[in-house]
């Protein structure tokens, strides 16, 4: 089976990520041990108890040897655009493959069975090492769990395997990318009709906490301590949201919701602008916390692997990205780049495809890797 003809059922499964993601985790299962790997499954429910699965297989013996990472789950596909096809119906045209997760990622998940399925029938000097995790679109839940529990994991990372992981940056080596963070600070007030003197507006509390995170945002724009011109955008781009969740213009809201979320740079301190935003909001009388962190990705752009991956992917230098992947949660690994087909830009959207060329680049650049550190 080649790339396309894995992604195309991939594709097929359903596994937005507020759904359970173990129908498609049974299918990597079954292709990984129709390879010949061991496979070792990691399973979880979520924090609203939906059922979540990691899959990691392992084929060969030794140390060292080549570590790819994956995830199976998807972005709602509310916005498809298409009326003649869904977004879980996998369409072939002008030399694409559309679908929802095409290239974010199941189109790279596909190129790596399809690299292994070139290689199986050869002797293997280091092992192959695959993991799909469950969970990366919102906040890497299945990487923490793979970190916490999976035995294979700790193998790959004593052995000092060289580790991938295949978000789409069209093939080229990316040797650091930004953390994530999210803090949430909530208003209560007491609902009422707003012509009368009872209740609360929450909002009225929430105003000036919204100061705060406006003066920590302009001054991240400005200040060089949370600037890096490594990255595009160099900032940590301070994103502030509010919802107060009324529907009507007359009614006085019961709470107000404020979301920050941020992108943290290698060298920065993302606890010290968090502890200015809990001190805010500890001032405003308001309910104060952090769901959600994971600290950059980063190599040395000069390190022995990255140069050696830049020669096997024919390219001149490594590149920084400003998304995330579970690499923020592999810190571990003490070899590892993102690297894998399609473009991000085609991430998410209403017509999410990856071009089949480079579903035939990806495999045949993982099967370079194979070839490199594993025969």
């Amino acid at each position: 089976m080649n790339a396309l003809k894995y992604a195309q059922q991939l594709v097929e499964f359903n596994s937005v990520s507020s759904r359970s993601n173990s129908n498609v985790s049974d299918f990597v299962q079954e292709q990984l041990k129709l390879l010949g790997c061991d496979v070792e499954r990691v399973n979880y429910e979520d924090e609203n108890g939906v059922a979540k699965s990691n899959v990691i297989g392992k084929l060969g013996r030794g140390p060292g040897g080549l570590a790819y990472f994956g995830h199976t789950d998807v972005v709602p596909a509310d916005d498809w655009m298409f009326d003649e096809h869904g977004p879980f119906q996998p369409t072939v045209k002008d030399d694409r493959l559309y679908g929802r997760g095409s290239c974010d990622m199941k189109g790279s998940v596909a190129c790596m069975l399809a690299a292994i399925k070139q290689v199986v029938s050869k002797d293997l000097q280091s092992p192959i090492y695959v993991t799909c995790t469950a969970d990366e679109e919102i906040g890497y839940g299945g990487a923490r769990k793979v970190v916490e529990c999976s035995e294979i994991f700790q193998e790959m990372v004593a052995g000092e395997a060289r580790g991938i992981v295949g978000e789409p940056t069209m093939l080229e080596v990316v040797h650091g990318h930004k953390g994530t963070y999210g803090i949430v600070a909530t208003s209560r007030g007491e609902a009422a009709h707003s012509s009368t003197r009872a209740g609360l507006n929450a909002n009225l509390a929430m105003i000036p906490f919204l100061q705060e995170m406006k003066t920590i945002h302009d001054e991240s724009e400005s200040n060089r301590e949370w600037q890096n011109d490594e990255f595009d955008p160099p900032t940590i781009s301070w994103n502030i949201g509010i919802n107060d969740h009324t529907h009507a213009i007359n009614i006085k809201p019961p709470q107000s919701v404020c979301t920050v979320y941020f992108r943290p740079m290698p060298g920065q301190d993302p606890e010290k602008i968090v502890q200015r935003a809990r001190q805010a909001a500890e001032l405003c009388g308001l309910e104060f916390s952090v769901p959600r962190t994971a600290s950059p990705m980063y190599v040395d752009p000069k390190s022995p692997y990255v140069l050696e991956v830049l020669e096997l992917a024919n390219r001149e230098k490594p590149q920084t990205v400003s998304y995330g992947t579970d690499g923020c949660i592999f810190h571990e690994m003490k070899n590892l780049v993102v690297l894998g087909p399609g473009s991000i830009e085609k991430a998410h959207t209403a017509d999410e495809w990856i071009a089949l060329e480079q579903l035939e680049k990806g495999t045949e650049l993982y099967q370079k890797l194979i070839d490199r550190w594993c025969i």
